[in-house]
């Protein structure tokens, strides 16, 4: 069975709907050059289960990486909210701390993936 959650960037102009299946998936950091600097547990979801449902024209992007990675965050508060997959085109990862009923100092033990080479 799904879920519906919706996640929000920090002054809340961005809102984004999620459809989980299997509740968080994947849990994971990276250690390229932009994620070393924010820092934050993502987890994928598919590209289908991931909806903008406010604020799209305030959501701007940030490509690097030979122009593949494409990282989307918040113009007004500034905080990022998800990024397509790098490594599985048919994938977002969003930032689970962006979801309100989240604790993130739970996760413990978070893989890390080998983004340096990005």
């Amino acid at each position: 069975m799904s879920k519906i959650e919706t996640l929000t960037c920090h002054c809340k102009e961005i809102q984004i709907e999620l459809k989980l299946h299997n509740d968080l998936e994947e849990l994971v950091r990276c250690n390229c050059s932009l994620c070393k600097r924010r820092g934050s547990i993502m987890a994928k979801i598919k590209l289908n289960n991931l909806k903008i449902i406010k604020g799209s024209k305030k959501l701007k992007l940030y490509k690097f990486g030979k122009n593949k990675a494409e990282h989307f965050f918040c113009s007004i508060c500034g905080i990022y909210t998800h990024h397509k997959s790098y490594t599985n085109p048919e994938n977002y990862e969003f930032n689970v701390a962006c979801l309100d009923n989240i604790d993130i100092f739970k996760f413990k033990n978070v893989p890390v993936y080998d983004g340096e080479k990005l």
